[in-house]
């Protein structure tokens, strides 16, 4: 199968050609190699690749000619630093993403594995002993700033207890970039029903490994603290580092990836399918500091009680449906996925310095 994966240079875009190369399928990637995320060019995966951004039109359509379905990676990641990097969030991840299925709808490409993301849950699932499965609200900024991190029940104000999130669970984006996750799956919903296309959206959780970029404000949580030793700097760990994420290694994501291409075929016309992808074993912050730093033979994890607004406090996956319904399993255990992350290298990024 030809597959076009936007993105490809990326981080996780440049594991899933490896990993399509592997099963005997013929990637093509789509890159703009941004400055902002590849300020040096990037080792590239042997694969045919086309500089072009996903937001011109005659690329993209070009691109698309003989694809059989694509793989849409590319995308501005990470909470960003505030609100004013909506203009470029919105351009980015929902412009880009409009412009390639309006291309897909004229070239009649009718496949789709699109990037999800696990923030367009916003806060997780969680159960109040008296009410039940209950949605905390947003956090308050003079809770957070006295150190009060936990969700309340929103009906009496008890403590609650935090569960793994499935995919119907209801829909509650808490920041910019979370927004754009969201409209880019009801983007590609729209296209399936308009066009009998089938879509598979992977809604990632806290993706790690080999290759994340360094120093930057767009990044993910585990490089951040991977900048932190390879500077010989304590990891800054947020709130009271309790608060629970899934890591899974960007090879398992990749491997989704590819069970996910070879599936979509066998969709219903018109449909779009999410999937949770997490490793199925949920960690707190704090844990992953402490298990990167003893692996990396650095400072001991910093717990700073800082805060952003836009983080949730519990957000951990129920990934039965991909184990259920497209037969994959995560392969990379944490412990071993943090050894191996501790000591690999990082790309640049246009933060970085050196």
């Amino acid at each position: 199968m030809r597959v076009l994966v936007t993105g490809g240079a990326g981080f996780i875009g440049s594991h899933i050609v490896t990993a399509l190369t592997a099963r005997r399928h013929e990637p093509v990637i789509l890159d703009a190699l941004l400055p902002a995320a590849h300020p040096d060019a990037p080792p590239l995966p042997e694969a045919e690749f086309l500089r072009a951004d996903v937001r011109d039109a005659d690329a993209v359509r070009a691109a698309l000619r003989a694809v059989d379905a694509v793989c849409h990676q590319a995308a501005m990641g990470g909470l960003g630093k505030d609100f004013a990097d909506a203009p470029e969030y919105v351009g980015c991840n929902d412009l880009g993403t409009a412009v390639l299925l309006a291309q897909m709808a004229e070239t009649r490409v009718r496949r789709l594995v699109l990037a999800g993301s696990m923030v367009v849950y916003g806060e997780g699932r969680y159960t109040c002993v008296s009410h039940g499965t209950v949605r905390p609200g947003p956090r308050r900024a003079e809770d957070l700033a006295a150190g009060r991190f936990e969700p309340r029940c929103p009906d009496c104000g008890a403590e609650l207890a935090p569960g793994l999130v499935g995919e119907d669970a209801p829909m509650d984006p808490r920041n910019v970039y979370a927004t754009t996750k969201l409209a880019q799956e009801y983007l590609a919903a729209s296209w399936a029903r308009c066009t009998e296309g089938r879509a598979v959206s992977l809604r990632y959780h806290n993706v790690y490994g080999p290759g994340m970029p360094r120093d930057t404000p767009y990044a993910g949580v585990a490089s951040f603290f991977r900048s932190a030793l390879a500077r010989g700097e304590a990891p800054r760990v947020f709130e009271d580092g309790a608060q629970r994420r899934d890591f899974v290694h960007v090879t398992d994501v990749a491997a989704a990836n590819s069970v996910a291409l070879d599936a979509v075929a066998g969709l219903p016309g018109g449909t779009l399918r999410a999937f949770n992808t997490g490793s199925g074993e949920p960690h707190t912050v704090g844990e992953m500091a402490a298990a990167l730093a003893a692996a990396y033979g650095g400072p001991a994890p910093e717990v700073t009680g800082e805060f952003r607004l836009g983080d949730v406090r519990h957000v951990t996956a129920d990934s039965g449906r991909l184990r259920r319904e497209l037969g994959w399993r995560p392969e990379v255990g944490f412990v071993e996925g943090m050894a191996e992350f501790a000591q690999a290298g990082q790309r640049a990024s246009a933060g970085s310095v050196g």
